[in-house]
């Protein structure tokens, strides 16, 4: 546990546990379609019928007892997520994002993807950590780690359909960082005016949709 190897050993155990029996058993025996979607000991099942849902997940909890492992009741659960159903404004989250059913700008019916809001507070406290341990560093030594993090921040959340969480996470950041390097110590505080211009000195990287829209990559 905690461990770089943990990942690994997590990935191969759960592709015996639990994707090669869902394909092998739970799917040929369910009424209608099924998938599962896993990244690591985090995934997503969709059924077509709520009956073949209900009865995976009994069987999931003998399942994974079987092997030693236990099913995290509180962030188990079934809910109805239909296109058909939009007006029961059901969500859930995977892998640090909140998916809920919304419209294109065409029209289309669409799965909306956002930052969810648990990662977003969660970032922007150690966002606030970063900025307190590291204020009295040199300014061109801390904009360019601080670079570093936004760059890293845009290429995991610059998804496509979630520019205004990122530039939510940017505003917020900015307040953060005008706070802390007002207090450091034995340094002229800046003004707002001042430190815009320091962000513009430092090229500062904004928010960015990273996502490329592998259709009209491929076919424009």
């Amino acid at each position: 546990q905690g461990g770089i190897i943990s990942p690994i050993l997590a990935n191969i155990y759960l592709h015996y546990v639990l994707d090669i029996w869902f394909i092998g058993k739970v799917k040929k025996e369910c009424a209608g379609e099924a998938h599962l979607c896993r990244y690591a000991d985090d995934f997503v099942c969709a059924f077509r019928y709520k009956r073949d849902a209900e009865r995976f997940y009994h069987m999931l909890q003998k399942r994974l007892n079987k092997f030693g492992l236990a099913l995290s009741l509180e962030k188990t659960n079934i809910i109805s997520f239909s296109r058909f159903r939009k007006y029961e404004n059901n969500s859930f989250e995977f892998l640090g994002f909140e998916m809920r059913w919304g419209t294109s700008r065409k029209g289309k019916d669409i799965i909306k993807r956002r930052t969810s809001r648990k990662k977003l507070r969660k970032s922007l406290k150690n966002f606030t950590k970063w900025c307190k341990e590291n204020r009295n560093k040199r300014l061109r030594s801390l904009f360019s780690d601080l670079n570093a993090k936004l760059r890293g921040y845009y290429n995991y959340y610059g998804i496509i359909g979630n520019y205004e969480s990122l530039n939510q996470f940017y505003r917020i950041t900015k307040r953060i960082l005008y706070k802390w390097l007002n207090r450091r110590s034995q340094r002229r505080s800046f003004n707002w005016q001042e430190f815009d211009k320091v962000l513009e000195r430092y090229r500062i990287l904004k928010p960015r949709i990273m996502e490329i829209n592998q259709l009209e990559f491929e076919f424009s």
